[in-house]
């Protein structure tokens, strides 16, 4: 079994194979899963564990989620997807949902960051600060 130190080192060492151009590579990361699987290396749940870890992060990171009290038009939705792809870079995935409770304005949410422009948002500022 190895330490759970040297494990995290190993992860993210395959980590970094798996980064091409600076943007995780799906093909790579099958393939370096699976000769780390087929290696038989005692410890390999150990490693696969953190990287496992390290990628969901990864995809977090590059995923924003758009709310929108209304439906946006396809003009609005191309707007925000460019502005968000300028912002952070070409790699983002962005997905649009409708959530009437925001009564206005948009919420997006891109990794653990959160950029609140809704109504709602507002008033609960306005009521923390009561």
């Amino acid at each position: 079994m190895k330490p759970k130190r040297q494990a995290q080192r190993e992860a993210r060492q395959m980590y970094q194979l798996c980064v091409v151009n600076g943007s995780l590579d799906d093909r790579r990361v099958r393939q370096v899963v699976q000769r780390l699987v087929d290696s038989g290396r005692p410890g390999a749940l150990a490693i696969l564990t953190p990287l496992q870890r390290l990628l969901r992060l990864d995809r977090q990171k590059r995923s924003a989620a758009v709310e929108s009290a209304a439906p946006l038009t396809a003009q609005a939705r191309a707007t925000m997807e460019a502005g968000l792809l300028g912002r952070f870079g070409q790699g983002i995935v962005v997905s649009f949902n409708d959530n009437p409770a925001l009564i206005g304005g948009v919420r997006i949410k891109v990794g653990s960051n959160v950029y609140d422009g809704s109504v709602q948002g507002r008033l609960a500022a306005l009521a923390s600060r009561f």
